[in-house]
């Protein structure tokens, strides 16, 4: 699925992060359909694993240096407050934890600064191509298959744990955000993005599958979980997220204007700024004792 248009505004699927339905319209009715009772997770997994997040923006041989080159690069266009948030150089020396590599755009940079980068993935796609980039790169890092709801690791072991647009798509997000926390050193910092519920995106999916739908009173946690990406997608409200990461020391819980609350809400967007944007960013630090 490359290309989807909605009935009240038209989006164009540009990676992982982009507001659109998982299936074509025309599939929707028959895929609803239960056929092999998977499990969520695993379905979850099996979405991710046939498309790892970004892998739209490359048409270079999958895995080669040209095409890390142009996932990248879109990456930058889209997303370019991600250096602000994840904090880079900083890294140096620490030891780091990104939970959810997808195609390492961000794991690299970790490691290109100097950090001792650990990346963990529920999909081995992303594990086996991240591993393939890190050698193209000459970079040294670990990466391995594990569950963000349960990582194995001991407490305390990283000075940083970062996930972009990740845990918001595992079954439990509150347990991913608590094994996240458990991992983070005393001192150490963490920064975590997650899909806003109030938001421009989230608005526009109700729009298109609760109002249009003649669905009016479907819940804006519904619309979200039903249609965007793998299998029941979670988006936060500030509040929500006060309360999941309340034991971090300098919690700072900010909504982002992306470019993706444009493709929605066209000009409107502007108006609203950060206000309505379709991410949230936690950072904070884990106290000591």
């Amino acid at each position: 699925m490359d290309r989807v248009r909605w009935t009240s505004f038209s989006v164009e699927v540009d990676g992982c992060q982009s507001p659109a339905p998982r299936f074509p319209e025309r599939h929707r009715e028959a895929i609803l359909i239960p056929v092999d009772h998977i499990s969520q997770k695993e379905e979850v997994r099996r979405f991710w694993q046939r498309r790892p997040c970004g892998s739209g923006h490359a048409d270079a041989p999958e895995a080669s240096a040209e095409y890390f080159s142009q996932v990248a690069l879109r990456r930058d266009q889209l997303e370019p407050f991600i250096a602000t948030y994840a904090d880079f150089k900083s890294s140096r020396g620490e030891d780091v934890l990104e939970i959810g590599v997808g195609l390492g755009s961000d794991f690299v940079r970790f490691a290109r600064a100097g950090a001792r980068a650990t990346g963990v993935d529920l999909t081995p796609r992303s594990v086996e191509m991240v591993t393939q980039r890190l050698a193209l790169e000459g970079l040294t890092g670990v990466v391995r298959v594990a569950d963000a709801e349960a990582l194995p690791f001991v407490d305390d072991r990283f000075d940083v744990v970062y996930s972009w647009g990740v845990l918001h798509h595992t079954p439990s997000p509150e347990k991913a955000f608590s094994e996240a926390l458990r991992v983070l050193r005393p001192g150490g910092r963490a920064c975590i993005m997650v899909y806003a519920r109030h938001s421009w995106v989230a608005f526009g999916l109700w729009a298109r599958y609760g109002l249009l739908s003649g669905h009016p009173t479907r819940s804006l946690s519904d619309v979200v979980g039903s249609n965007m990406e793998s299998v029941g997608t979670r988006a936060y409200t500030k509040a929500e997220l006060r309360s999941a990461f309340g034991a971090l020391a300098d919690l700072q819980i900010e909504q982002v204007a992306t470019p993706y609350d444009a493709r929605v809400a066209g000009p409107f967007a502007s108006l609203t700024g950060s206000q309505l944007g379709w991410f949230t960013v936690v950072r904070g630090r884990k106290p000591h004792g």
